[in-house]
């Protein structure tokens, strides 16, 4: 009997391995796909809405169109309670590329669907619970793949360029954390390995500043590393003048760990040393 319940495991383990061999060959596949033409309407849609947008040279623009052509391709975005319109498109898709425009292959490779939702929302999505969610990625369970969002605070984080704060992005910058396995405000693959300690070190600096009101990141970063890596990568793309101003080592630190200075938009990073 134990023979054949470990044989039967054995099966079941190698079947499970295969699938995820074909998921990933047909998910690559789908990744290297060209993209599709933009509809006509949704540069000005982009020019519009995102300032990050604006402020690309021509060339680059171009760029930012395709990947975010190529996300909207891959990712399904539907409505709770609302209609999800092609402005509701533009600014999921922007909030996706902006963090990763400084990688050219990047892929947020388990995420299948977003999910717009007509105001903020309860963690079990309990109509009777308290409210006060604008967004949230799954780490396992029924939200495995997928990312919800308040469409008003998706809409709020692009629609104030001189604020500091931007939903999309927030939830965007999570995952990019989750892609080594843990939402800890470390992201492995994107930190140099001999400056994982110095990371943590001016974390916890930047946090006790917070506490202290000392400081004007969004005193949410104090909940853990993922929330302050989060909260001040917003606050680096949406204000990154300030950010370089008030707090020059974070900022430099964040511009190593996305590969991008978003003062500087027409340069490469390694430009703009």
């Amino acid at each position: 009997m134990d023979t054949l319940v470990s044989l039967l495991a054995l099966i079941i383990g190698a079947l499970f391995i295969v699938w995820l061999i074909w998921w990933y060959v047909k998910r690559q596949k789908t990744t290297n796909e060209p993209a599709p033409p933009l509809p006509p309407s949704y540069p000005d849609l982009l020019t519009k809405h995102v300032g990050y947008y604006r402020d690309l040279p021509d060339d680059k623009k171009q760029e930012f169109e395709t990947r975010v052509s190529q996300f909207l391709a891959r990712i399904t975005i539907e409505g709770v309670g609302v209609t999800v319109n092609d402005t509701d498109r533009v600014l999921v898709a922007s909030s996706a590329i902006i963090p990763i425009f400084g990688f050219a292959n990047w892929d947020y490779y388990r995420l299948t669907n977003v999910v717009l939702y007509d105001g903020n929302f309860s963690k079990d999505f309990d109509e009777t619970s308290e409210r006060n969610v604008l967004g949230m990625v799954g780490q396992g369970g029924a939200l495995q793949s997928s990312m919800v969002l308040s469409k008003p605070a998706l809409h709020a984080g692009f629609d104030i360029d001189s604020s500091k704060s931007n939903t999309g992005i927030h939830e965007f910058v999570h995952l990019l954390d989750q892609a080594d396995g843990a939402a800890d405000g470390l992201p492995e693959y994107l930190l140099d390995k001999d400056h994982v300690k110095p990371w943590l070190k001016l974390i916890h600096t930047k946090i006790n500043e917070i506490k202290a009101n000392q400081s004007d990141i969004d005193p949410y970063g104090i909940t853990n590393e993922a929330e302050f890596f989060a909260v001040t990568s917003e606050y680096f793309f949406k204000r990154p003048d300030l950010l370089q101003e008030k707090h020059p080592k974070l900022f430099a630190r964040l511009e190593e760990i996305f590969q991008q200075n978003p003062t500087e938009p027409d340069k490469h990073i390694d430009e703009t040393d």
